[in-house]
């Protein structure tokens, strides 16, 4: 990357967390592109080389936000002893569960669009690349696990998927149970939908 190219990506980067530092402690509404672009020490017209509008950074934020979950999930299983793929799915769901009950506007703000910000980054061809780490390593573990899988990207979609919907609803409503209570439905579940797609 030249030094031009890593100037743009630091001044995208510092505009993405300055927005999500500003709409976790104002909310989405309350904030705006002035207040956006002067705590990030950044010209107003500087916003415009790399979003439309708010919601064009908002957009992009669940992106950047959903990848940077994933590709720390993609460390943490690296440093974790998972012998089999579905060691490493359950590891990886426990990791962004963890994540969410922790912060929960983090949850709030991308769990229902968890697989919209992982599959906008890797199949918009490279519309928005952010980093695929983590899709990289799945598709990695497929073959070093023996996994015979035809549809690879439909079986991340959707556990992605089901992680996201009911994490928001057992973390964020406790409906129609908790998240500790749910846990072991979920784990049973993504077993159950890994042998749907490999059988």
């Amino acid at each position: 990357m030249s030094k031009v190219e890593d100037n743009k990506k630091q001044k995208e980067s510092s505009l993405l967390e300055t927005a999500f530092h500003l709409f976790t402690r104002k909310g989405f509404a309350k904030t705006t592109i002035s207040d956006i672009v002067q705590q990030a020490g950044l010209a107003k017209g500087t916003f415009y080389l790399y979003f439309k509008d708010k919601y064009d950074l908002r957009d992009k934020l669940i992106v950047y936000k959903a990848n940077q979950l994933f590709d720390d999930a993609h460390r943490a299983i690296e440093k974790a002893d998972v012998n089999s793929f579905e060691d490493e799915l359950l590891f990886t769901t426990d990791y962004i569960i963890d994540r969410f009950q922790k912060n929960h506007f983090f949850m709030e703000f991308i769990a229902k669009n968890l697989s919209w910000g992982i599959f906008k980054s890797v199949f918009a061809n490279g519309s928005h690349s952010f980093s695929s780490r983590f899709y990289d390593h799945y598709m990695t573990a497929l073959k070093k696990y023996n996994i015979d899988c035809p549809t690879p990207e439909l079986l991340l979609f959707t556990i992605i998927e089901l992680i996201g919907s009911t994490s928001y609803n057992c973390i964020h409503n406790s409906q129609p149970v908790s998240m500790e209570e749910y846990l072991p439905y979920l784990h049973k579940s993504l077993h159950h939908i890994l042998l749907a797609f490999t059988e």
